[in-house]
């Protein structure tokens, strides 16, 4: 400052002596000494005065900005960029969804992307010495303080648009010469920092222009070019321009739209603005005058933009999950950002540590324009929709609910979610197919039933677990089969097959409970309470249920050898300069050997072949190798199709929204467990005409290496014995070569049985051989507690129940009803029901005596075929203690018959032991036209057959 003012009195003086060197001057004399002293005198005051003014301005201003710290660059850097962007939702393969909710939209753009015609408007209006300014413009703030302090009706305002950048940015709005001189301050320090058109991009990324067609506050010139003319920033003509650059001045006062988006119906104000904005353009030279007049005469409100959905109107339930997710994603990365361990805190310590980081994950994702890219295929996810809405498969409304359902189709190799159904309504933010718990009913028995106990060879697909009457153990509660019924001694495949609870529960006791539970939380399920899994988990019970998402994943993880692969809803997240902040990967888990998913695999083949599920096939327009099973819980709540295939895997769920009883009777024809599979059918069909490739693929399960086929004895199995093939029990099947049996089956013995009433008893020690047949019977306490008289298949040959044949203590009363008609003698059935057949007796014409012709086996075979000639017949009912009955009257062929005090009685001329012993045909049976048939197989199971009941 001295120097400053040594050199202007330097030049004073050189000014006086150059006067006093002019003769002219010189001339003057007196007059000129006065003056000249005079002058120099008024200068110097004035000159002392502008220095004390100005050293007094500048002890004022330096009070004001005293507490200010002196910001870096960086600090300027950071507080300048730091503006809020909205976050942009992506379907897969980078296909724009929409944006997230938020009360300010805003984009960021480069300034490279702006039309020329913004940036001219701005700098005309706003700022028209931006490019020569230091960050201030004097005389504009001296005009500013002078209307200040005069109370100026006109308030011309004097901040440069590096000044307003600082106070949208750094500053606040408050209106004091503290907060002036510090924006002062700092716009000239930011000049010093930033290039000109950094300034300008970051203004125009800042400014707020009102709102857009749909309503919602705007803000940066990206948006307002998107929301107020629908085009992008780049593509704004001259008048769109002029009258955006407008905006800022009063945001709300002109824009054109009303909080619910309707158009104004007075556009005056922002019009009026605009043509200021054109004049001061034409002024400043960035337009010639013809420019000027086609842009006056532009119809603004004729140009201006619809509405467009959001993505929360379009998807509602895509962007809340997407919103969801990603939200417990960042939450996530911020904690290991900041160290903190989970582990270490307790229950409401972690409840705590999770909310306080949810909430700041939420509020940066509302602020800092993440693109979210997640993996639903837009075209299948509208399909399935689509195909979700067919209302004659639904019951009806209880309660006011309605019957809702609910989908997920995962990709098994990636575990990609590719689409979803959250519900009927997709209006709400609540998501049935990943946010309801429920019970997943008979889905379960291949997770937990039967695959832990597969996993260490205690099931494989042909051993026999007996369906039978079975209680929870330790208590009185019986497991209950759909219809009540059992099938006895069944497979464990045909047991899935028909999904009979029992067969699960028992073999679900067969797996320890360490490998139960452990299998569990491999799947992700981590709700478990003490103690579980309990045995009626294996049907779906579990204290915190599951979710439909889940339930998806853990069926796709027997389409990737055993490996469960997490599903997964978020790809990637990256920032708006494109770096990825969070990038999905999986970590496959080991739950079940190849070998056991694919016995798995070919079990629940079967279930769509000719079990529960029979129903799939046919309502397909594809083929493909699908895998599955059905479920429903206890009340009838809830109703599955869970099935994959080598792609991908989909499930249907059916229920209310709060749990009840869902319709079993019929609706449009179709019972509840056809109603859910025409539902699974219908979403297949519609991705499959979107993705056919995904959906039907060529390939199938591949058999991996490891799994034989073996020959087993039905009964136990083990390797077939002797007895087994001659009992026709042999079975073949698949197994894990590791778990093939070496023993020879020894659950069988020999055994003489007769037919009473249609059904095989053992025979006695005094039955007639020839009544018997050659069986084999189970050894006692082979199925401990298992009564097999009821219980015995019946396409099992020749298999013996352990039950003793009784008689009834009497002798056979007399067979009654003989005839012959031509070479076939009747008789009437006998009335006893100890009676194991019946001997014929004949005598030739002439004599007398009478030989036994034939052994007719089985009370109710009553005719046997006879020779021509001319032959006397009688027949005697034989019951099991091989008692006889009396001889009857005598027929014959020609009327013949011996004299009546002549006969003899049968009984002292028949022939004695060994007794000639009848044939038998290809199933054991007796002689005679009456021989007894194989009976028809017993159909006793239900379409729906697996329903937790008495849990």
């Amino acid at each position: 400052m001295k120097d400053n003012i040594k050199e202007v009195f330097s030049k004073l003086r050189d000014f006086g002596e150059s006067l006093r060197r002019n003769r002219f001057l010189r001339g003057i004399g007196i007059t000129y000494q006065v003056t000249w002293n005079l002058v120099l005198l008024f200068l110097i005051i004035g000159l002392l005065s502008t220095i004390f003014v100005g050293g007094v301005a500048a002890g004022y201003f330096a009070s004001l900005v005293k507490d200010e710290p002196l910001r870096t660059y960086e600090d300027m850097k950071k507080d300048i960029y730091n503006y809020e962007e909205i976050s942009e939702v992506y379907f897969a393969n980078d296909v724009l969804l929409g944006e997230l909710p938020t009360e300010l939209e805003r984009r960021e753009v480069k300034l490279n992307e702006v039309s020329e015609h913004v940036i001219n408007a701005l700098i005309a209006t706003e700022d028209e010495y931006f490019h020569e300014h230091e960050g201030v413009v004097p005389k504009a703030i001296l005009r500013a303080t002078f209307q200040e302090f005069a109370n100026s009706s006109v308030q011309t305002g004097g901040s440069t648009l590096t000044q307003q950048l600082v106070k949208n940015q750094i500053l606040t709005s408050e209106v004091s010469f503290d907060r002036k001189a510090t924006e002062i301050l700092l716009a000239m320090r930011l000049e010093q920092f930033f290039e000109k058109e950094e300034i300008l991009e970051a203004y125009l990324n800042v400014a707020t222009f009102g709102r857009n067609a749909s309503g919602r506050n705007i803000a940066g010139i990206q948006a307002a070019a998107q929301g107020i003319f629908g085009v992008d920033a780049k593509d704004l003509n001259l008048p769109q321009a002029a009258y955006i650059a407008g905006l800022p001045q009063s945001p709300f006062g002109y824009t054109p739209f009303t909080g619910s988006g309707e158009v104004k119906e007075n556009l005056e104000p922002g019009l009026n603005r605009m043509k200021t904005v054109l004049r001061r353009m034409r002024d400043a030279g960035y337009i010639n005058e013809q420019e000027y007049e086609r842009a006056l005469a532009y119809d603004i409100r004729e140009n201006l933009t619809s509405p467009k959905p959001s993505s929360i109107e379009e998807y509602p339930l895509v962007t809340f999950e997407t919103e969801r997710r990603a939200t417990d994603i960042l939450a996530t990365i911020m904690m290991e950002d900041d160290g903190i361990d989970l582990s270490k805190l307790d229950d409401e310590e972690l409840l705590t540590m999770k909310t306080r980081y949810r909430d700041r994950a939420a509020r940066d994702l509302r602020r800092n324009g993440y693109k979210i890219h997640t993996t639903i295929d837009k075209d299948i996810f509208d399909a399935m929709q689509e195909a979700s809405q067919d209302n004659r498969l639904f019951g009806p409304d209880r309660d006011g609910e309605q019957e809702e359902m609910a989908s997920m189709l995962i990709e098994n190799k990636t575990g990609a979610i590719l689409g979803f159904v959250g519900g009927r309504d997709t209006s709400q933010e609540y998501n049935i197919a990943t946010q309801a718990r429920r019970s997943n009913g008979s889905t379960m028995k291949p997770l937990l039933a039967y695959g832990p106990a597969m996993e260490i060879g205690n099931v494989q697909p042909g051993h026999i677990i007996p369906d039978v009457p079975t209680f929870y153990t330790g208590t009185s509660t019986q497991v209950n089969n759909f219809n009540r019924q059992h099938r006895g001694l069944i497979t464990v495949r045909d047991a899935l097959k028909y999904s009979q609870n029992t067969v699960a529960v028992k073999s679900f006791r067969l797996a320890p409970h360490e490998l139960r539970r452990g299998t569990l939380e491999k799947f992700g399920i981590t709700t478990l309470i003490d103690g579980e899994p309990f045995e009626s988990a294996a049907l779906g019970a579990l204290e915190h249920q599951i979710t439909i998402e889940q339930n998806t994943a853990a069926y796709a993880m027997f389409a990737n050898e055993g490996q469960f692969i997490d599903s997964y809803f978020i790809e990637r997240i990256e920032t708006t300069d494109g770096q990825v902040i969070y990038q999905h990967e999986s970590e496959p888990v080991e739950v079940f050997t190849p070998q056991t998913s694919y016995l798995m695999i070919d079990m629940m083949r079967d279930v769509l072949r000719s079990g529960t599920a029979t129903y799939v096939p046919s309502r397909l327009k594809f083929n493909a190798d699908w895998a599955g099973k059905t479920g429903t819980s206890n009340n009838f709540h809830d109703a599955w199709f869970v099935a994959t295939n080598p792609n991908v895997t989909l499930s249907v769920w059916v229920g209310y929204r709060t749990p009840k009883s869902i319709e079993t009777r019929p609706v449009g024809g179709l019972s509840y467990g056809q109603r859910t599979q025409q539902m699974w059918a219908n979403i297949a069909n519609a991705a499959y005409d979107v993705r056919p490739e995904l959906m039907a693929p060529e390939n199938r399960f591949q058999m991996p290496g490891g799994i034989v086929r073996k020959e087993i004895c039905g009964i136990s199995g083990l390797l077939p014995s002797k007895l087994c093939r001659e009992a026709g029990l042999v079975s073949s099947d698949l197994f894990n070569a590791k778990y093939v049996p070496t023993k020879v089956d020894d659950s069988l013995q020999e055994a003489k049985y007769v037919i009473l009433g249609g059904e095989p008893y053992l025979a006695l020690d005094s039955t007639p051989s020839e009544f018997t047949f050659d069986g084999v019977m189970i050894k006692e306490d082979y199925f401990k507690d298992v009564d097999l008289s009821e219980y015995v298949p019946d396409h099992w040959k020749n298999i013996v129940p352990d039950r003793q044949a009784e008689e009834n203590g009497k002798v056979p009363g007399n067979v009654s009803g003989v005839t012959i008609n031509g070479n076939t003698l009747s008789w009437s059935e006998h009335g006893e029901r100890d009676i194991v057949g019946y001997r014929v007796y004949r005598a030739a014409n002439g004599t007398d005596k009478f030989e036994l012709y034939a052994n007719v086996v089985e009370r109710d075979n009553t005719s046997t075929k006879v020779g021509s000639g001319k032959y006397a017949y009688y027949v005697i009912a034989v019951d099991v203690a091989g008692q006889e009955s009396t001889s009857t009257n005598i027929v014959s062929q020609d009327g013949w018959s011996p004299e009546e005090e002549e006969k003899e009685e049968p009984n002292e001329e028949k022939p004695k032991k060994p007794k000639p012993k009848p044939e038998r045909d290809q199933n054991g049976n007796g002689n005679g036209n009456g021989d007894r048939p194989n009976p028809a197989p017993r159909d006793d199971d239900d379409d729906e057959l697996d329903v937790l009941e008495g849990v």
